[in-house]
């Protein structure tokens, strides 16, 4: 873990001074936050999925997810205000630096006809959205005890200004982006 932090101090911010020209060590872009969602829509019809869901965020990231709920009723999709839909965990400091660490080096090249991940994923204010179809890439995750194989969203929140920035402190990270 503290590998990618030491590497982030040593490494990345004298990179990213002397490419965009930055004046101040306080004006280099760094990670704020990383978010993992997990929802489903079968989870209106058994609270066990909402567990099972929130046991295996708990055994990736190491900390306890929080319960998230429909803000609005959606009758198309039988679905009630307050009903359980998924799980989330908000990753920062030391946790989250694990987590991207694990992300990029143990768990993407899992994947299955990995190539890289999209450079096309930035919302424009320097955040990057990554979806992962199955759990079962990270290592942690036990085949044998998981009941159905879901997927995740992964909010990485950067303090970067453009998505050029961001792409630049993801790469140094150890983004695996391709063409």
């Amino acid at each position: 873990m503290a590998r990618l932090l030491d590497y982030y101090k040593k490494e990345v911010t004298p990179a990213l001074m002397k490419k965009f020209g930055y004046k101040n060590v306080m004006q280099v872009p760094k990670l704020e936050k990383i978010v993992i969602n997990v929802s489903t829509g079968e989870a209106r019809d058994s609270s066990k999925v909402v567990e099972s869901i929130m046991s295996d965020l708990m055994t990736i990231t190491g900390q306890r997810p929080i319960v998230v709920n429909a803000k609005k009723s959606v009758a198309n999709f039988k679905i009630r205000e307050g009903m359980r839909l998924g799980a989330k965990v908000t990753l920062r400091g030391r946790r989250m630096y694990e987590f991207l660490d694990r992300l990029f080096n143990v768990a993407l090249p899992r994947v299955r006809d990995f190539r890289g991940i999209s450079a096309n994923s930035f919302d424009g204010r320097g955040n990057y959205n990554l979806g992962i179809k199955e759990q079962l890439v990270f290592p942690e995750i036990n085949y044998d005890n998981i009941d159905k194989i879901r997927g995740m969203d992964i909010n990485i929140t950067t303090t970067a200004k453009t998505d050029e920035e961001a792409r630049e402190l993801l790469s140094l990270l150890g983004a695996p982006f391709h063409n």
